[in-house]
């Protein structure tokens, strides 16, 4: 059980994920529940996060790996760098006959000063790049949870733009913190949340935040839902409206 969530920003690439991780001999019979690292860094260029089996994850992440070692996936454009990563799992998963649908991955890397997110479909594990159309993703068994608050946050606040790396944190963290609160089971925090951006020479830079970060990010959603929440009072309350950009409907006097 898990949930990742990509977003792909004006100036990179926002990759998260719950922190938990369910053992169990079968998907319907779980026996325990415990806390793992689920998105990686890839010789600081690479993050790769992933819903599925556990050592499928293990297995991409290190064939991904090898394979930059091997200078293998360099690629003139986005799109083949794609399917490179599509090929270096699918190869790897079928040297011992894993079934399709096993394991799905979100995947972000940089392509010459292009910074790219990919998302490798849980059926078939075919790559699908995000656009400037098409920015955010998700997977895993919260996605029909996280689905529908990513679709609320671009008609909201980005109906015709993508969001900046900054506010892709926000919105990263709030979309996580809302499916962690309401899973129905084996969806756990704490959040863990990767980026990758152009440092000041202009250079990829892929990193994991560490919790003090994380922890600023979670008191912006927590300041937002307060107040979100105060506009029930105005609602109940339209003279005590202080900002005058909130619309507020004025009872008409009867003829």
């Amino acid at each position: 059980m898990t949930v990742i969530v990509g977003l792909l920003c004006t100036d990179g690439v926002v990759v998260g994920s719950d922190s938990s991780a369910t053992f169990g001999p079968t998907m319907m019979h779980k026996t325990i529940e415990q806390t793992v690292q689920k998105i990686f860094v890839i010789q600081n260029r690479i993050i790769v996060t992933g819903t599925g089996q556990i050592g499928a994850g293990q297995r991409f992440t290190a064939a991904i790996d090898t394979a930059w070692k091997a200078n293998t996936l360099k690629a003139a454009l986005p799109t083949d760098f794609a399917k490179q990563l599509s090929i270096v799992g699918t190869n790897d998963f079928a040297s011992t006959k894993m079934p399709q649908g096993s394991f799905g991955a979100l995947a972000a890397f940089p392509n010459h000063k292009t910074l790219c997110l990919c998302e490798l479909a849980l059926q078939d594990f075919q790559p699908e790049l995000k656009t400037k159309d098409m920015w955010f993703a998700s997977m895993g068994s919260g996605q029909p949870i996280t689905d529908p608050f990513l679709g609320l946050m671009r008609r909201v606040f980005f109906p015709k733009s993508q969001p900046t790396v900054k506010e892709g944190l926000f919105i990263t963290t709030w979309a996580l913190r809302h499916a962690i609160d309401l899973n129905p089971g084996g969806i756990n925090g704490p959040p863990q949340i990767a980026t990758l951006t152009l440092n000041g020479k202009g250079d990829p830079e892929a990193r994991i935040l560490p919790e003090g970060e994380l922890q600023e990010h979670n008191s912006s959603v927590e300041a937002a839902e307060k107040h979100l929440s105060q506009y029930r009072d105005i609602l109940n309350n339209p003279a005590k409206a202080e900002d005058p950009k909130i619309p507020v409907k004025e009872e008409q006097p009867h003829q």
